[in-house]
Parts: C-alpha cells; sequence; structure tokens
C-alpha cells in the first residue's frame, strides 16, 4: 500500500461519506463536496494528490479511512456502500461504450463548471443525470439509506448521486494506481499509518 493509492481511497470513502451525510441529515461539508465533485473533471491531472487539489481536499475522506479501518470507529453503511463502488467500476470498465458516454458526459458538463461553478446546483443536476444515465444501469446497484424525508426531495437526491458518481471516480483511480479489494484487508494497518500521516502532514500545513 503507498500513499497514491491512500489517498484515492481516501477520495472514495470521502465521497461515499458525504452521500451518507446527505441522506442522514441534508446538508455536508461543502468544501469536501466541492473537491470531491472536482475530481470528476480532473482526467489528466499530474498525479492522485493533484485529482483532489491537495491533500487537504480528502481531509475529510482520511478521516472516514481512518475511522472505516478502526474496529471501532466503523459506519457499515459507508463500508457497505464504498465496496459496492469497487465492484460497480469493476462493472464499469468491462462496458467501453457506457465509459465512453460517460466521459463525454463528463466533458459537457465542464462547460457548466466553467460557467456556473463547482458546486452550482446546475452542475450538482447534470452529474447526476449523468450517473442515473449510465452507472445507475449496471449491477450492483449503490443502496443508499438514511432519513425518508431527505431522500423525498429531488435536490437532495442529486446531491447523492453527484457524490457517487465522485466516489466512481476516485474508485477508478485507485484502480489505476494498483489498488485492489483485498488490500484493504491485508493491508489495513499500513493504511491506516499512512492515512494518519497524510492527515498530520495536512494538518500541519493548514496551522
Amino acid at each position: 500500500m503507498n500513499e497514491e493509492r491512500v489517498l484515492a481511497l481516501a477520495g472514495l470513502f470521502q465521497a461515499t461519506s458525504l452521500a451518507q451525510q446527505l441522506a442522514n441529515d441534508g446538508r455536508c461539508d461543502e468544501g469536501a463536496m466541492d473537491a470531491s465533485l472536482g475530481s470528476i473533471f480532473r482526467i489528466d491531472a499530474p498525479s492522485v494528490v493533484d485529482v483532489y487539489g491537495g491533500v487537504s481536499g480528502v481531509r475529510l475522506g482520511l478521516r472516514n479511512l481512518i475511522a472505516q479501518l478502526d474496529e471501532n470507529g466503523r459506519d457499515m453503511a459507508i463500508t457497505r456502500m464504498a465496496v459496492t463502488v469497487i465492484r460497480l467500476e469493476r462493472n464499469l470498465a468491462r462496458q467501453p461504450d457506457l465509459l465512453n458516454k460517460l466521459q463525454q458526459g463528463i466533458v459537457s458538463a465542464q462547460r457548466q463548471v466553467e460557467h456556473f461553478g463547482i458546486g452550482s446546483t446546475q452542475v450538482v443536476s447534470r452529474l447526476a443525470e449523468l450517473y442515473s444515465s449510465t452507472l445507475s444501469t449496471l449491477k450492483p446497484r449503490v443502496m443508499v439509506t438514511g432519513n425518508p424525508q431527505q431522500l423525498q426531495q429531488m435536490n437532495m437526491v442529486e446531491r447523492v448521486r453527484a457524490n457517487l458518481l465522485a466516489a466512481v471516480r476516485s474508485a477508478v483511480l485507485w484502480r489505476q494506481v494498483g489498488g485492489r479489494q483485498w488490500q484493504l484487508v491485508l493491508y489495513r494497518r499500513q493504511c491506516s499509518m499512512l492515512a494518519r500521516g497524510l492527515l498530520t502532514g495536512t494538518t500541519l500545513d493548514n496551522g
């Protein structure tokens, strides 16, 4: 396990935890969500850390990853979601037409980002629609449970789906840097130590 894989995993756990926060409470860490959604568009970033705009972009994800690796702090809903996203990414990789459709959709959504901004309702709605028309058609389906009052609101559902698209982006990235599901079990302690080191570094950087 290396730092690049840990950062990509942190990106995955950040996006799934944001989706869970929204489903439960109807709100989430907006700065973290902007960093997660931003990662969808940084296709040609020179390094993993640049995909998130720096380590501070996945600070919430690093905290969540540490909690999930720690027996006592684990939130099984987030863990289940993350594992499902990893499996979903594998299925996506076997569907070149769908992958192409997704990539084209991201390119066209980029124009809206430039016009309205990354966290705008227009961009979130576009990303949610893209998730529904591509990834939602594949198995396994990512199940998000939460407060029914929140999940009945269309704008909340769109924010959840946009974060799930960001989660898949991180799963793709994780796979690209050599991430495999068995590593989560075998290198759990090493992964936790690296995540703590990265988190300490970003905390020092930010005072």
